[in-house]
């Protein structure tokens, strides 16, 4: 097997317990993983990393049987295989944790342990039979999983990490020989990682084949044996973990540190001005002490990994979450943002990139969904069409908004355009500050670009903009700096040079 000619290591054992070559998988025009190799032995822990859409999860489920691959090649033991789909994956001895949690939320604790393949008793199941199956794996966790954790506890009452928990415990109730855990310690706290973690040296032991995705560094150094880099949808390297440093891995993620240069966009912008916007010690449901201060005509960059606090800071600060800790201050005055009411009449907007749950309205017109900011703000009940159209145009045209007409149904537009329409609405009564919260996410590049020249724009005509993407490219071009988010803390600022996919990502994976 040859590896990718940009291949930075590359450390092949003389023989897997399973071997991935050549593997590829595109959905439309959307290539998810465009060559994927690992090699895993067994009796090892083997860490698979990259960034947000590197094609880590793909590969998995690749090797899971839940995603078929365009072209490439599975070997197993020695033979090559054809994992058609999960049941035949269980039968090659393959067992998966998602990160997207699988478990069954009316089911009791021990229900999902021993899903799909509950003991029965003709066509009954044998309730002894599962709790004493059950039991086994519960015990492993004994004294990490928290109060009210019982087999007979039903799993939409648990905790996030207790779940979590669960869905480790039904993947190793499968005993199989090949274990893939994908980003299984995200919700957990230390002593449930460190418990975890023993375990998993214990089946490393037994033999046990084990692949496992991290984006914290201190786990893959404390648990892996080895490393493989994917990087936008390629395999780049394989090296083992006592060879390497989180540096040279962050290396690898990125390609050469020296080619990774700050935008011209960014280093150009325009200076701020007075302070719009103040958090001192902001904590909440998934953040915690947050401070920043937000400018006049500045664009404020959240970055790091997906889900590491940067939306729920957002959400906190339009009053869609409650903040438990902290003060906020609006043009230096205090300011609590109790509900989305009281914000949107103080002057901040949000866009959520989830358009479908917190922007367009469904079955409504496009002038119905382009105006309700434009009613609240100004506390109206009655408005004529002519004079909400010519409200709404001047917004529209500036996005370069594409529709047949205002009465037409807001689920005639692309994606693109329906996304345009919510951030318009925003735009007929100027906001102070502007919360975008992966703004872009399923739009086209044109639609993009469109959204990135107007924000640039609104940001030289001074209002206080912050930007959460997870595209790290969106963020290095238009922020003028950037606070990198890392399990809910602000764990670094980079402005200037140091605006850097480089420094973007090796701040990303520090350890919280």
């Amino acid at each position: 097997m040859s590896p990718p000619p940009d291949q930075a290591l590359w450390d092949i054992p003389d023989m897997a317990k399973l071997s991935i070559s050549g593997v590829s998988k595109a959905y439309g025009a959307t290539v998810a993983l465009s060559h994927g190799d690992l090699d895993l032995e067994a009796g090892e822990v083997h860490v698979l990393i990259g960034s947000n859409g590197s094609g880590k999860s793909t590969l998995c489920k690749i090797v899971a049987g839940s995603v078929k691959p365009d072209k490439g090649k599975v070997v197993l033991d020695g033979a090559p295989v054809a994992v058609s789909g999960p049941r035949a994956a269980k039968a090659l001895g393959i067992g998966i944790f998602y990160q997207e949690l699988s478990l069954a939320a009316r089911r009791t604790v021990e229900e999902n342990i021993c899903l799909p393949d509950l003991p029965m008793t003709g066509p009954f199941v044998d309730r002894k039979a599962l709790s004493a199956r059950a039991a086994r794996y519960i015990a492993l966790f004994d004294g990490v999983t928290g109060e009210d954790f019982a087999a007979n506890t039903t799993v939409d009452v648990l905790r996030a990490d207790q779940r979590q928990l669960v869905e480790i415990m039904k993947t190793l109730a499968t005993e199989a020989p090949v274990l893939i855990f994908d980003e299984p310690t995200s919700a957990l706290d230390r002593t449930q990682v460190d418990r975890f973690f023993e375990i998993l040296r214990r089946l490393k032991g037994e033999g046990r084949a084990i692949v496992f995705i991290s984006h914290r560094m201190d786990e893959i150094f404390a648990i892996g044996d080895r490393v493989t880099v994917l990087r936008d949808g390629r395999t780049v390297g394989t090296t083992r973990i006592a060879d390497t440093s989180p540096a040279e891995v962050v290396r690898m993620m990125v390609g050469e540190e020296t080619s990774l240069v700050v935008p011209a966009q960014a280093e150009a912008a325009a200076s701020p001005g007075a302070v719009a916007l103040s958090l001192r010690g902001l904590s909440g449901k998934g953040f915690s002490e947050v401070s920043f201060d937000l400018r006049q005509g500045e664009i404020l960059g959240f970055g790091g990994l997906h889900g590491q606090g940067q939306s729920a800071v957002l959400r906190a600060l339009f009053g869609a979450a409650p903040a438990a800790a902290g003060d906020i201050a609006l043009d230096g005055q205090p300011f609590v943002p109790a509900n989305p009411r009281v914000a949107i009449r103080a002057g901040i907007a949000y866009v959520s990139g989830d358009r479908g749950r917190d922007g367009i309205i469904q079955g409504r017109t496009i002038l119905e969904n382009v105006t309700p900011i434009h009613f609240l703000r100004n506390r109206l009940k009655l408005a004529s069409a002519s004079t909400l159209r010519a409200k709404a145009t001047p917004a529209l045209a500036a996005l370069n908004t594409k529709f047949a007409g205002f009465s037409h149904p807001i689920g005639s537009l692309s994606g693109g355009n329906q996304q345009k329409i919510v951030i318009a609405r925003w735009l007929i009564d100027r906001p102070q500050v502007l919360l975008l919260d992966d703004p872009t996410k399923g739009i086209d590049l044109s639609a993009k670009a469109d959204l990135f020249a107007l924000v640039r724009k609104l940001a030289q005509e001074g209002m206080a903009i912050i930007l959460y993407s997870s595209e790290d490219v969106e963020l290095l071009a238009n922020a003028d700096r950037i606070l990198v988010f890392n399990a809910g803390r602000v764990t670094r600022e980079l402005t200037g040079t140091d605006r850097t996919r480089f420094h973007l990502y090796e701040a990303a994976y520090e350890a919280a």
